[in-house]
C-alpha cells in the first residue's frame, strides 16, 4: 500500500495523529516534519493518481480546498506567504504540500523551495510541541465552513 493511501485509511479510521480535519475533497493533515511550522498535506479521497485524474468540478475542489488550508495556516501563523506543491514524482498519487514561508528563514533558505532544507534533521511532528497549532488550524477551517 502506497503512503498516501496508507495515510487516508488511518484518517478514515481516526487512527492518523496528524489530521487536522476533513475537508470536501479530502484530509488536511500536519507534515510529518516541521522544520516550517505550519507544514501541511492536503490527501484527497479517495486517492487517485494526479490532479489530471480528477473531473473538473473534484479538481475544483481539490485547488480551493487547498488555498483553505493556505489561509488558515496564514491566518494562525502569520506566515509572510504560502508555497504550495504538487508534485507526485517520489509518491505518484496526489498530495499537495502546503508550506508557511516567513520573514525569519535563514536568507539562503527563504528564497528557495523548501526542500532546501535538511528534511532528515528536521523536528518530527509531535503532539506534545504542534498539537495546538493543528487545534488552531482546524478550528479556523471549521469556522470557515460554517461550523
Amino acid at each position: 500500500m502506497s503512503l498516501i493511501t496508507q495515510r487516508v485509511a488511518l484518517a478514515r479510521n481516526g487512527e492518523n495523529d496528524k489530521v487536522i480535519c476533513r475537508m470536501a475533497s479530502g484530509w488536511a493533515v500536519m507534515g510529518d516534519v516541521q522544520f516550517l511550522q505550519g507544514y501541511c498535506l492536503l490527501l484527497p479521497d479517495p486517492v487517485v493518481p494526479s490532479l489530471n485524474d480528477l473531473d473538473s468540478e473534484a479538481r475544483a475542489l481539490y485547488l480551493l480546498d487547498m488555498a483553505r488550508i493556505g489561509d488558515a495556516v496564514l491566518q494562525v501563523t502569520g506566515a509572510l506567504r504560502m508555497n504550495y506543491e504538487i508534485l507526485g514524482n517520489s509518491e505518484p498519487e496526489l498530495h499537495c504540500h502546503i508550506f508557511p514561508r516567513y520573514a525569519h528563514e535563514p536568507e539562503d533558505k527563504r528564497r528557495m523551495p523548501a526542500w532546501f532544507y535538511d528534511w532528515k534533521t528536521a523536528p518530527p511532528y509531535d503532539e506534545s510541541l504542534h498539537g495546538d497549532l493543528r487545534k488552531q488550524i482546524a478550528e479556523v477551517l471549521q469556522a470557515a465552513n460554517g461550523g
